[in-house]
């Protein structure tokens, strides 16, 4: 739990890492509005190579947003343990899903309503037992920290693990494999936000009046950030140009935040003083946002709401012998909800549905 002497900056930082969620989330729903006001006056679109979203100041709004809640996020890592700021990020996303819902027309059904609640629980259990890392103030102590045996061990093991799914794995299976380019993503994220933490510092001692700018570390962290990022937003464009985007977010999720969970834990020995209780809660928290992140992405397509949840059982009674097709398939098709099972004519076919019914999420 929290100690008393740090609690300020603790809250400090999980009002930044909220807030960021919430610029970064709206700054979808602002930029996708823009983009559709100029689809609808027939402007090229940005699909298909047109820039005309540079003249629109709700894509400029969007863009923004998203600046502001990128610099809230980054603050937010130099108050609060990167155990907490980071499975918050998850906030985001639901965020950019109750407002699409609301000014986008795009439906949030049960799964997605039941994601959103288990993310919100699963955050709120990791703020009440989120650890206490040590005290780092200044770039002389984050010094220190970097330099010590585990933390070079677990950064030269991430190097070398990176360069082999660069050089040697990526262009052989990252084209067919989505954990190829995902882990590359991951691994490096670990140590990106390793160093916005000690720039973090950095900054906290240069509002203080200390000559940073003239201190080594500075630099290398500022130099290291900026090569982990293009490197993470080099990888995560291909793995989301190939790969279905409702299957990179949870998986990218789930690995760049254990990741960085694992760094935190060894570079600012966020674990060590932990009750067992504290640790229990954090890991279930961390499971249960986890959760709520795949139900909102992995069945999104699929039309099942509060209103037809009794259609969906009585069917799946009635289907139990086989005289059915997979509710979902239903719930799919809006309009023909009411007369999905009289479409099916024999036996054969209801089998071959069944079979092929997990390619329609």
């Amino acid at each position: 739990m929290i100690q008393s002497g740090g609690k300020y900056d603790f809250y400090i930082g999980l009002v930044l890492a909220m807030s960021s969620s919430i610029f970064i989330g709206g700054s979808f729903i602002l930029k996708k509005k823009g983009l559709l006001r100029l689809a609808r006056k027939g402007s090229m679109r940005a699909g298909q190579g047109g820039h005309a979203y540079l003249k629109e100041w709700l894509w400029w709004a969007g863009l923004l947003s998203m600046g502001a809640g990128e610099v809230a996020n980054f603050a937010a890592y130099a108050f609060a343990p990167a155990t907490l700021v980071t499975p918050l990020g998850a906030l985001s996303v639901l965020v950019s899903a109750i407002l699409s819902s609301y000014f986008l027309n795009e439906k949030l059904n049960l799964h997605g309503k039941i994601g959103c609640l288990l993310s919100i629980l699963g955050s709120t259990v990791m703020v009440i037992h989120a650890p206490q890392e040590e005290e780092v103030e200044t770039l002389n102590a984050m010094s220190l920290k970097l330099g010590d045996p585990g933390f070079v061990l677990f950064a030269t093991l991430v190097v070398i693990v990176s360069l082999i799914l660069i050089f040697v794995i990526g262009p052989r299976h990252g084209q067919t494999n989505i954990l190829v380019y995902i882990t590359i993503c991951s691994v490096i994220g670990a140590l990106s936000v390793s160093c916005v933490k000690g720039l973090g510092i950095a900054i906290k001692e240069l509002f203080a009046g200390k000559a940073v700018l003239k201190h080594f570390l500075f630099w290398i962290l500022l130099l290291s950030l900026i090569v982990c990022v293009s490197t993470q937003i080099n990888y995560l464009n291909r793995a989301l140009d190939i790969f279905n985007t409702s299957i990179v977010t949870p998986i990218y999720y789930v690995f760049f935040t254990t990741s960085v969970l694992t760094c935190s834990a060894i570079l600012f020995k966020e674990w060590q003083n932990m009750a067992a209780d504290d640790i229990i809660g954090t890991f279930s928290g961390f499971l249960t946002i986890i959760v709520g992140i795949f139900l909102l992405h992995a069945f999104k397509d699929v039309n099942l709401t509060l209103a037809n949840l009794p259609v969906f059982f009585r069917k799946d009674d009635r289907g139990v012998n086989g005289a059915l097709p997979n509710a979902y398939e239903c719930f799919n098709h809006d309009e023909e909800n009411a007369t999905c099972a009289g479409e099916l004519q024999s036996s054969e076919n209801v089998s071959s549905r069944r079979n092929g019914s997990l390619s329609a999420f």
